[in-house]
């Protein structure tokens, strides 16, 4: 984002700020930026309005009408100063992308206009050559197309106006990760209102919802700009532990420092601007870690305003000389971060399909949902672990404040019971007792049940919390779509299936419409019980018996990603219409030729930081070291200098140690580099850089933080955990 256009979008903030101040309620302004349904009914036609709104169900808008919406947009964006417009879209890159064109043109005559009309609304060419495209496309074939997304409103942000879109090649194929989480949205829409119209035919739209939390680090932007390698690879690569961390529970939940909330403060009111529902703000575990965490909402706007989410947070820690960090991993022996996604289902009759009702009848209702969604896991838990795979992330799971990377799912003791109870009802046609007995004494008392099942498990990485799914092993430098593409598809899969079973008894076997649902339930809570686990998932006692059950533990993500082209992965999104096997075939490429390139930069940082700054500083200091010992021996002479000088004679040794261990070993790791470099085949590459690469990092980490404990203070060139942790 330029200076110009942050600086436009701060003035804008602040004048919210004191707008929120003299009003003392957010509520007011909230969306001010935003094309949102306010905007719409004011600056366009009736006509366009509706087929907007049209649009958000699937119909497609005429050309004539998309030049009234694109007017409108227009005059609302014009009457906020705004002067250039994007197509604010979402590569395979991870991050957001944009190309700025300003609404100013001239005529045939020569006489300036400012212009915008519904092809420019519509659709876009930006180039495509310098993405990701796992080869879907040759280099010089260089269009792309972007396609605006009416589902997701547009906004300004600073002086332009951002339509979101999303991003194909020429020949059709997603480039983005928007397409193919707006496909699965659509496919569990229509398979979850299937299921729904089992007990409400009045349901004709299901929307599945997402609440993230978002973790995050602040540190000092001065402090961070001396570390080479926070710079670069948004962690620390070499760094001793602080003499105190998080040992003494202080921080979470703690008084947030003063500076740290005037940030938020900031943050919020941008954030008010854009139409982004944040609500809560706390600190976290770790020193300098703090979350944010908004409102729910339907889960393509949720996607989109984390994306923006993150942009914008960069950009106001700026202001307040703040560098903020994503990374999952930032800081050795602390907590990492992560983004726990919240998930559930919402009827357009306003009813969550995953929340209990204390009529049996509704009960069933979530018990369907509930089970259909355990099943949908306990079957694809391996595709699931893919979801969330990233060179960054594998440093959190299994990090002791993160779930493992077995994939299993936590629902507590009591609804374990209930599941437990349904699982022994007889086969076939339910007797009045059994009929009885299943209303009142399993179904019926779900919502009791509920009340008092209030404990958590962090170490689930899939957790049932009341009303919703936490996936809470999502990384925090995650763009939440791939887990929310894949969750989503998974579960209208298993929706499909499962109404084609319960119609199935219903047509075949005669059974009634309640016990043909119970019948299918109960066989899917036997097949799914190898997933539900209600311990500890750090425990060896586990991976045993994960191991056992038959669950994946793809500990990396060489291992985690090969689900992703597997022939049965490819048949469920094939099957759902959410990608085709040249989508999923290219993506899989693009994700290990990401995790290839990000060891590499590590790597390169790794042996500049070890040769430039940590052995020169050590020897420069080990020369001090001899000079000091030299004086001795002139003072004390041969016989005695030895046992007064002893301590740094030991010294001097064993920093010679560390500084020719740190040396062979950044040879080696180069050398290392230079050989999978030369790879050709990326899945080969990948795992070279993950076995044989990768491990140098702790090793010549190790020997760096010996280092670090032993060199003078003042001559350490990096500046240190004590400081980059506890400046704020």
């Amino acid at each position: 984002m330029s200076t110009f256009r942050f600086r436009a979008i701060e003035k804008a903030a602040s004048r919210v700020a004191v707008k929120v101040e003299e009003l003392g309620r957010k509520s007011l302004i909230f969306g001010d930026n935003v094309f949102n349904d306010k905007s719409m009914r004011q600056f366009l036609t009736p006509e366009a309005y509706q087929a907007v709104k049209n649009a958000q169900f699937g119909i497609k808008i005429d050309r004539k009408l998309a030049d009234y919406i694109a007017l409108g947009m227009k005059e609302w964006a014009l009457s906020k100063g705004v002067t250039h417009y994007t197509h604010w879209f979402q590569p395979l890159t991870g991050i957001t992308a944009e190309k700025h064109d300003a609404f100013f043109e001239t005529q045939f005559d020569g006489d300036p206009v400012e212009k915008f009309n519904g092809s420019q609304l519509v659709q876009q060419e930006p180039d495509a050559s310098s993405f990701p495209n796992g080869g879907i496309r040759n280099t010089f074939e260089a269009r792309g197309y972007t396609a605006w997304d009416p589902t997701s409103p547009a906004f300004i942000f600073g002086s332009t106006l951002c339509i979101p879109t999303v991003f194909i090649s020429y020949t059709g194929e997603a480039l983005d990760n928007k397409t193919p989480l707006l496909k699965a949205l659509n496919a569990i829409d229509i398979a979850a209102t299937e299921v729904a119209r089992y007990f409400d035919k009045n349901v004709k739209k299901v929307t599945p919802t997402l609440g993230w939390e978002q973790e995050y680090f602040l540190v000092d932007s001065a402090l961070a700009a001396s570390r080479p390698d926070i710079l670069t690879t948004g962690r620390t690569l070499l760094g001793h532990t602080a003499a105190k961390g998080q040992q003494l529970d202080d921080h979470y939940f703690g008084s947030i420092p003063s500076r740290v909330l005037n940030y938020m403060h900031d943050l919020e009111n941008n954030c008010i601007l854009l139409g982004i529902p944040v609500k809560t703000r706390h600190n976290e575990v770790a020193p300098n870690q703090f979350e944010l965490a908004p409102i729910f909402e339907e889960t393509n706007l949720a996607v989109d305003h984390n994306s923006l989410l993150m942009d914008v947070m960069k950009k106001v820690a700026e202001k307040h000389h703040f560098k903020v960090l994503f990374h999952e991993k930032p800081f050795k022996g602390v907590n990492g971060s992560g983004k726990h996604n919240n998930w559930s289902l919402a009827t357009d009759t306003g009813v969550n399909l995953l929340s209990p009702s204390k009529t049996p009848k509704s009960n069933l209702q979530f018990l369907t949902f509930f089970i259909n969604t355990i099943k949908a896991v306990n079957d694809n838990e391996e595709l699931l672990r893919s979801s969330i795979a990233s060179a960054s992330n594998d440093h959190r799971l299994g990090a002791n404040e993160a779930p493992p990377a077995i994939m299993s799912m936590f629902i507590g003791q009591q609804l374990t019971k209930v599941l437990e109870e349904l699982k022994v009802v007889t086969d076939g046609k339910l007797s009045p007792e059994e009929k009885t007995d299943l209303k009142l004494n399993v179904v019926g008392k779900i919502p009791d049940v509920l009340l008092d099942n209030t404990d958590r498990n962090r170490t689930s990485p899939f957790a049932f919390t009341g009303n919703k799914w936490e996936f809470r092993a999502v990384g925090s430098t995650a763009n939440c779509a791939m887990p929310m593409t894949v969750l989503n598809t998974i579960v209208a899969k298993q929706l499909k299936d499962f109404k084609l079973e319960v119609d199935h008894l219903i047509e075949k076997e005669g059974l009634k419409k309640d016990e043909a649902i119970f019948n299918v339930l109960r066989e899917y809570i036997k097949q799914s019980e190898r997933i539900l686990f209600e311990g500890d998932g750090y425990s060896e006692e586990w991976e045993m018996e994960a191991e056992k059950r038959g669950l994946s533990n793809n500990k990396n993500t060489p291992d985690a990603l090969k689900i992703k082209i597997a022939p049965q992965s490819i048949a469920i999104f094939e099957e759902m219409e959410v990608m085709t096997k040249i989508e999923i075939e290219a993506r899989y490429e693009i994700e290990l030729e990401e995790y290839v390139k990000r060891l590499q930069i590590e790597g390169r940082v790794l042996g500049d930081i070890a040769r430039n700054h940590v052995i020169p500083t050590a020897v420069r200091y080990q020369n001090m070291v001899i000079e000091n010992v030299k004086g001795l021996k002139e003072i004390f002479g041969e016989k005695k200098f030895k046992d007064v000088a002893s301590e740094q004679l030991v010294l001097i040794e064993k920093i010679s140690h560390h500084i020719a261990q740190i040396s062979t070993k950044v040879t080696e790791m180069t050398n290392e580099r230079k050989t999978a470099n030369n790879i050709e085949d990326v899945e080969e590459q990948a795992k070279a850089y993950c076995n044989k690469i990768k491990p140098y990092f702790d090793i010549i980490r190790y020997h760096s933080d010996k280092l670090e404990m032993m060199v003078d203070n003042e001559l350490w060139t990096l500046t240190k955990y004590r400081e980059l942790l506890f400046t704020n």
